[in-house]
Order: structure tokens, then C-alpha cells, then sequence
């Protein structure tokens, strides 16, 4: 089943359910995965772009919810990260900081990177190795400072 067939299965199953916080998340994220389908215009749309479009609406909502806290808006701070997890049921499971601290080294030793100059060719590596199962932000924030030591 492809994320798009969840997506309208999870629609039908929130209508029915009158789940409307829900619904409206899911809404949401159907509108971007049309969006993305009419911007790819003749090919088909690949699980990685869907991905990547998942881990952008978290993003989106991770900075919102967190304008909204500093604003005291608790209401819609709390609309928010309710919908940011939603979308995080669709991306893969999360690794945590010590996972992600333990492959990069690895990354490292294959790479035989040194210095911040290979900054680069790590991160490739370990942007294909942690596709949608670490935040970016992470893992740049680690192989600095492990290549920086």
C-alpha cells in the first residue's frame, strides 16, 4: 500500500470516526503529496520524495509549535505538535542520538575522514544511510564535532 492509499484509507477511517483534529492533519499532508504529484508532472512520485515531503511538514510544525510556545499561544502550540504527530506515524522510527552518534563514527572510519574537510563526502553517506530515520540538523551537529576532535 503506498503512503498515498494510507493516507485515503486513514481519511475514511477519521470521517467515520468524527475525529476532526485528525482528519485535518491528515488532510494536510494529502494536499502536499497532490501538490507534489502535479510539481512531478509524468513520473511517478518515489518513496523517497514522500519521505522527504513528511520529514519537511515535520519541520514546518517542529518550528511553529516552537514560535507559538515563545508567544505563550498554547492553543496552537498544542494544534500543532498534535498534527506534527501524526505525520511522524508515516515516517520510519527515529533513531536515537546515540544510534546516530555510533553510525556516523562508523561512516567516519569507512570514509577515513579526518578533518572538516571531509565534512562533505561524511555527510552524503550518512544522509543516504539515515533517510528518513534522523533529523538532519543531528547528524550535521555530530559529524562536526566528531570530525572536529
Amino acid at each position: 500500500m503506498t503512503l498515498e492509499q494510507q493516507i485515503n484509507a486513514d481519511i475514511k477511517t477519521s470521517m467515520l470516526a468524527k475525529d476532526h483534529k485528525t482528519l485535518e492533519a491528515l488532510r494536510s499532508i494529502k494536499s502536499e503529496i497532490l501538490l507534489l504529484k502535479t510539481k512531478a508532472s509524468g513520473h511517478e512520485i518515489t518513496p523517497q520524495e514522500e519521505l522527504a515531503t513528511l520529514q519537511r511538514l515535520v519541520k514546518q510544525r517542529k518550528e511553529s509549535a516552537q514560535m507559538y510556545k515563545e508567544q505563550n499561544r498554547m492553543d496552537l502550540y498544542d494544534e500543532e505538535t498534535f498534527q506534527q504527530q501524526v505525520i511522524e506515524k508515516y515516517l520510519p522510527k527515529q533513531l536515537s542520538e546515540d544510534e546516530v552518534r555510533d553510525k556516523i563514527a562508523q561512516i567516519i572510519a569507512q570514509t577515513g575522514a579526518s578533518s572538516m574537510k571531509d565534512m562533505g563526502k561524511v555527510m552524503g553517506m550518512a544522509q543516504k544511510e539515515f533517510a528518513g530515520s534522523a533529523d538532519n540538523k543531528l547528524v550535521s551537529s555530530i559529524v562536526k564535532e566528531l570530525l572536529s576532535k
